[in-house]
């Protein structure tokens, strides 16, 4: 696609969230991992529909805030966070590589001297003065450079051309029918929720970074409305990112005017300063972002590993693998979010405990700990069918069933006891544990748990 696509939606999508995000100083446009999803739909449908899933992108995304899906940032723990956070340095990395291959035109040994003489100036700069971004002054410097001593190195200009003229309002030309839903529909759940997801993330490591919080549904709201503004002028979706927002933060932008900023800005350099962003070396480009790569990992999660538990080391090397394996950050959270949920199941499931005494011919068993789909084996498995009892007291005052598989196996308790001719009485049940059992019990149908509620 044209060039222009990406960045008249970073210009649309940077200046409406400057006002409607929830989240003041964190940068959001259009994103690789967004792009990453399009190719398909452009490739068999073209740019037209690809506005138009924008548009629905957009709607969803404000829909979701509605629904206030933003409060699933509470099911993503540290070690995904982290991991997250890592992957995305390893790629940011990885990214600035083909830059340095000495087999592409315009790379020598003036590029690597350029890319080192930034990173002095970035490191360096800020024990003089942090008046001005280091970031910012190497790129004008080795700008200059570059320029009064005509060097042979490669430029921004070397990628490809800048658009010269304004973005205009282009309402889509497709059909407005079912058809066309069915075309787009996919592609835009996709589209929004790895967004959503990626902002939400980035959100987060802003909140983490400037020790303040953000609307987490107010930015899936904000997202939603930017999307759908950059769709009505010619610009494809974006979301939060992590790079931009980090050099946002670390050179001083806190605020919505810093966001503002990003976006007008950008507009300025493509069509008032198009010429001199051109002749920008792509080493003073690459020495700013292996500043933000080495800046965004976390260099203490690695001495963390012999510390910290293996679960914990586990979630978190998974999602690092998964993301700089499959350059999807969307899917590297969702398997550290799966692994985490497994562990703490496992974990929770093995805190259950059943002990028993035996008073006459009565057998009273005291159950303890979260009853739920991963420890309802261990609860059933505790108690002794075969033993000639004449009734049974089951006390559940320190226990809680959470699920049909729990209610499913205090069933199959009661149900075994009474085949066995023992008299079976609950004790202790709190309100939610009756609430669901009275729900989904079927040993109830009988009467034997009509007693036990009333307990």
């Amino acid at each position: 696609m044209d060039p222009a696509v990406g960045l008249y939606a970073s210009f649309c999508i940077a200046v409406v969230i400057a006002f409607v995000g929830g989240r003041p100083g964190m940068i959001s446009a259009a994103t690789g991992a967004m792009a990453l999803l399009m190719v398909t739909l452009v490739r068999d449908h073209g740019l037209q529909y690809l506005l138009a899933a924008t548009l629905l992108t957009g709607v969803i995304q404000f829909l979701f805030g509605v629904c206030k899906v933003g409060v699933v940032m509470r099911f993503v723990s540290k070690s995904v966070m982290t991991g997250f956070v890592n992957a995305l340095a390893i790629l940011i990395f990885l990214a600035q590589l083909p830059e340095l291959n000495l087999a592409l035109g315009g790379v020598t040994w003036i590029t690597y001297a350029m890319v080192a003489a930034g990173l002095g100036i970035i490191y360096l700069l800020p024990r003089v003065t942090k008046a001005v971004p280091s970031p910012l002054v190497c790129i004008i410097g080795l700008t200059l450079v570059a320029v009064f001593l005509n060097l042979d190195v490669r430029t921004v200009g070397d990628l490809g051309k800048l658009p010269t003229s304004l973005p205009m309002f282009l309402w889509p030309e497709v059909p407005l029918d079912f058809k066309t839903l069915a075309i787009i529909l996919p592609y835009s759940i996709s589209l929004a929720v790895v967004g959503l997801l990626e902002s939400l993330m980035t959100a987060q490591i802003v909140d983490e970074l400037t020790d303040t919080k953000s609307d987490k549904n107010k930015e899936c709201r904000g997202q939603g409305i930017a999307n759908f503004i950059a769709g009505l002028f010619g610009g494809m979706a974006g979301c939060a990112m992590i790079g931009q927002s980090i050099i946002n933060v670390k050179s001083g932008g806190r605020t919505r005017l810093s966001t503002l900023a990003a976006g007008v800005f950008l507009l300025i350099m493509i069509l008032v300063l198009g010429k001199w962003v051109s002749q920008i070396p792509m080493a003073a480009l690459v020495a700013v972002m292996f500043m933000v790569s080495i800046g965004t990992f976390s260099w203490a999660s690695l001495k963390n590993l012999a510390v910290h538990p293996k679960t914990t080391s586990t979630v978190m090397l998974a999602t690092v693998i998964t993301v700089v394996a499959t350059h999807n950050l969307a899917i590297g959270v969702l398997v550290g979010v799966l692994l985490s949920a497994l562990f703490f199941a496992r974990k929770v499931a093995q805190i259950i405990r059943v002990t028993s005494r035996l008073e006459g011919e009565t057998r009273i068993y005291e159950v303890r700990g979260q009853v739920f789909f991963a420890s309802a084996g261990d609860f059933t498995n505790a108690f002794d069918f075969k033993e000639a009892l004449a009734k049974v007291v089951i006390d559940v005052s320190h226990a809680h069933f959470w699920d049909l598989t729990s209610v499913g196996a205090l069933d199959m308790v009661i149900l075994k006891f009474r085949r066995e001719g023992a008299e079976v009485e609950i004790l202790g049940m709190n309100e939610a544990t009756a609430t669901i059992v009275d729900k989904l019990g079927e040993a109830d149908k009988s009467g034997a748990l009509e007693r036990m509620l009333d307990h």
